[in-house]
């Protein structure tokens, strides 16, 4: 029997073996999209328990706590740290099969040396363990030990960015951190909180944005000023695909009825947000930026709870709507109003992910390596079966070594162990294929993919900035 989470966890072919311990193990970090606040970056402050950056904002576990029966007072309410730690180790051995089981061992190795397994029995231990050393590590440091070169944080177009400057002055992480563009607010016309957040947005901006075409102008002097700061990435979660064609004329009429205080109708709202993404993936394609769409969310689906917590807390599930037809128009206005920008698709529903890396293949520019593809399996899907059907799907009808690899696409320091854990199965995958006689030991060629998809394929979207 194999020893929990050894040395050859996941490696189930010597070549595997050889290709992650040798090459993957060592390789940097390119973290292009996670939601870590850079402010936490910045100010660099220790951790007052393991609770604060293993459950204060990870609501993947407390998804499976609540399903685990977990009372929410020991979740997100007023329950202690100590008590919350309890509750998520009282948790823990009912997750097998889970990514969770993996992932928290894994950080419980790599950042605290800890072997033993997490349960009610070694539950104090652990806590106290993880307490005696936190206090003494701060933001960068979990940054600096987990050989991360770059970061992308995501950042709203009003912000002012001041804690990516302190970062500029004050780093020791040894990591580049940039800016991500993420204008979700913009396109959500129909939100309660559009009319406060576009107040905000004029001032950032220093005019009054009273048409569309001042919201257009805002937005181009805060993506000049974004990239003024280093970033090259946008980041748009598109939930659902525009079922409308752009239109200029409605898209005014859609923004000033909301302007004014009233609804739009939905097939206005639908015209100006893709005329609004039109508009914007002309000045990426500009810039030379990459576009990352990720589509496919059902949010906030417990009304409750998202009253009681707000979003991004645990209650949302995969959209199951067809997106093809209307993603391809979207994509094909694009592209005619400007060069299409390097465009990244992202499906929260594995349905969709042959359809996206087709559509993805046909939309190529010339003599550019992978210009549109998938990006990494997503959020559900960031679990073994999940990254091994994503990599297959991209073998089977695109070209695997132009893929760009993962991200944690988390909100929590400790989550980089999810690139070993991808960047192990990525190997297992390429093993059993050579061990199975369907590719030759060529080790070079090997090696080479290993390093472009764990790694250079990534940093290769930020090669103007470092």
């Amino acid at each position: 029997m194999k020893r929990f989470l050894g040395r050859n966890f996941l490696l189930e072919t010597d070549t595997a073996r050889t290709l992650f311990h040798e090459t993957a193990a060592v390789l940097p970090i390119c973290d292009f999209h996670c939601h870590i606040p850079v402010q936490q970056i910045a100010q660099n402050r220790p951790f007052s328990s393991i609770v604060q950056v293993w459950l204060g904002a990870d609501h993947y576990k407390w998804r499976a706590m609540r399903i685990a029966g977990v009372p929410e007072a020991l979740i997100t309410g007023g329950a202690s740290d100590e008590e919350k730690f309890m509750a998520w180790a009282e948790t823990m051995p009912r997750l097998i099969g889970n990514p969770l089981y993996h992932w928290t061992h894994l950080e419980l190795q790599r950042y605290f040396h800890i072997e033993e397994t997490l349960r009610p029995e070694t539950a104090a231990d652990i806590w106290n363990e993880c307490n005696r050393q936190i206090v003494s590590l701060r933001p960068q440091d979990l940054i600096a030990r987990s050989n991360v070169r770059l970061v992308c944080t995501t950042d709203d177009p009003a912000d002012s960015l001041e804690w990516h400057r302190v970062l500029r002055a004050e780093n020791e992480s040894g990591a580049v951190i940039l800016p991500a563009w993420r204008p979700d607010r913009a396109l959500a016309l129909e939100a309660d909180d559009f009319l406060p957040w576009l107040s905000r947005l004029e001032a950032a901006a220093g005019f009054a944005i009273d048409d569309f075409a001042s919201l257009q102008r805002a937005l181009a002097e805060r993506l000049a000023f974004f990239h003024e700061n280093g970033c090259r990435l946008a980041d748009h979660a598109l939930d659902t695909v525009p079922a409308a064609p752009p239109s200029e004329a409605r898209a005014k009429e859609a923004f000033a009825l909301r302007r004014a205080g009233s609804p739009a109708p939905a097939d206005l709202s639908d015209a100006y947000r893709a005329t609004l993404l039109v508009f914007l993936a002309e000045a990426y394609s500009r810039m030379g930026w990459t576009m990352q769409l990720h589509i496919g969310a059902l949010r906030n689906v417990n009304p409750g709870m998202f009253r009681t917590l707000g979003p991004d807390t645990g209650f949302d599930a995969i959209n199951d709507q067809s997106i093809a037809v209307p993603l391809q128009r979207l994509l094909t206005e694009m592209a005619a109003a400007a060069p299409l920008p390097r465009t990244l698709l992202f499906s929260l529903n594995d349905k969709d992910n042959y359809a996206l890396a087709t559509l993805a293949g046909a939309l190529q520019r010339d003599g550019v390596a992978a210009h549109a593809g998938l990006g990494p399996a997503w959020w559900f899907h960031d679990q073994r079966d999940g990254m091994e059907r994503h990599l297959r799907t991209l073998a089977n009808v695109s070209v695997l070594s132009e893929f760009v690899g993962m991200t944690t696409d988390s909100r929590s320091l400790l989550s980089y162990t999810r690139h070993e854990y991808f960047r192990r199965i990525f190997c297992n995958l390429l093993g059993n294929w050579v061990e199975n006689g369907e590719y030759p030991m060529d080790v070079q060629a090997l090696e080479t993919i290993v390093r472009k998809v764990c790694f250079e394929n990534a940093m290769a979207l930020f090669r103007d900035v470092v």
